[in-house]
């Protein structure tokens, strides 16, 4: 019996978390596309030069990623986000390091 109500509590307690509407779903997945479809019309038309290309398309992509992060992977629906946020810190300071340090080696020995 005790375990059916372990098992039950833990089922209402995930209920309790809440996932995010059908609303914000929709709303995030618009917001995708149009951060999207942005960078693919300036480089299709060549409207910008290129730096500033690569500029926007760098802001879209770390738009995209919070917009990923807040409507899609419910970071800020956690009742403990902190965790989440340390272990996501941890994660981008990985992949930081490792594409730096990957462009870093790559820079320095380019023969041309």
């Amino acid at each position: 019996m005790s375990n059916h109500n372990a098992h039950s509590n833990h089922g209402h307690d995930a209920h309790d978390e809440g996932h995010g509407s059908l609303k914000s779903y929709v709303f995030g997945f618009v917001l995708s596309i149009v951060l999207t479809i942005i960078p693919l019309v300036v480089v299709m038309n060549d409207l910008m030069s290129h730096d500033a290309t690569f500029v926007l398309i760098l802001i879209m992509a770390v738009l995209q990623f919070v917009v990923q992060l807040f409507f899609f992977m419910h970071l800020r629906e956690e009742k403990k986000p902190a965790w989440n946020v340390m272990a996501l810190i941890l994660g981008l300071i990985i992949v930081i390091t490792i594409v730096v340090g990957s462009v870093w080696i790559m820079h320095n020995n380019y023969m041309g």
